[in-house]
C-alpha cells in the first residue's frame, strides 16, 4: 500500500482504543488519546513509509502521545509540588495567631455572597480596574464600587456581615 485512506484508518479504530484502553485504563482519556493520535497521523502523513504496517506506525503514535502526556503530567506535578513547597515554610513557620488570622479571613471569604467574591477576586487577586471588573461582571462601575467596599468590610468585620439591617455611619468618629 503506497498511501493510506480513511477507510484505512477506520478499519484500525478498534484496535487503538483497544491498546489505548490498555495504556490509560479509562474509556475517556482512551478516546481522547486516540482522536489526538489521529489527528497527528493526519498531521503527519508524510511521515508514513510505504510499505510498513499502518496498525504498527498508527500504534507506535498512540504509544509515543500516551508517554509524551506521562512526562508532561510528571513535570508539572514536579513543578506544582516545588511551588507549594515553597509557600510551606511561610506558613508553617508563621506565627500561629497569623495562621489563625489567615484561616478566619479565608472563612469570611467564603461567607461572601457570591457578587462580593467575584468583585473581590477580580479587584484584589486578579488586578483588575473598576472599569474592567464592571465590564467582566456587566453591572455599573458604582455597583463594584460598593460590592468592593462591602466585601472588604466583611473580611474585616465578621459581625457586619453577619447584621444585614446594620447602619453603617460615614464620615466622623465613633464618641464613647
Amino acid at each position: 500500500m503506497d498511501r493510506w485512506t480513511t477507510a484505512d484508518i477506520e478499519e484500525q479504530l478498534p484496535r487503538l482504543r483497544g491498546y489505548a484502553r490498555a495504556l490509560t485504563r479509562d474509556i475517556a482519556a482512551a478516546d481522547d488519546l486516540v482522536q489526538e493520535a489521529l489527528l497527528r497521523a493526519y498531521e503527519r502523513a508524510a511521515t508514513y513509509r510505504p510499505g510498513n504496517s499502518l496498525r504498527s506506525w498508527l500504534l507506535s503514535i498512540v504509544h509515543n502521545l500516551f508517554i509524551d502526556q506521562k512526562r508532561r503530567a510528571a513535570s508539572e506535578l514536579k513543578r506544582n509540588a516545588r511551588l507549594i513547597d515553597g509557600t510551606r515554610p511561610a506558613i508553617a513557620e508563621g506565627e500561629q495567631e497569623q495562621v489563625v488570622y489567615l484561616a478566619e479571613v479565608s472563612a469570611r471569604f467564603a461567607a461572601l455572597p457570591e457578587e462580593h467574591r467575584a468583585v473581590l477576586s477580580l479587584i484584589g487577586v486578579q488586578g483588575l480596574s473598576y472599569q474592567e471588573a464592571a465590564a467582566a461582571l456587566s453591572v455599573p462601575v458604582g455597583t463594584v464600587m460598593s460590592r468592593l467596599h462591602r466585601a472588604r468590610a466583611a473580611l474585616r468585620e465578621p459581625e457586619a456581615a453577619s447584621e444585614p439591617g446594620r447602619l453603617h455611619i460615614v464620615g466622623g468618629r465613633d464618641v464613647s
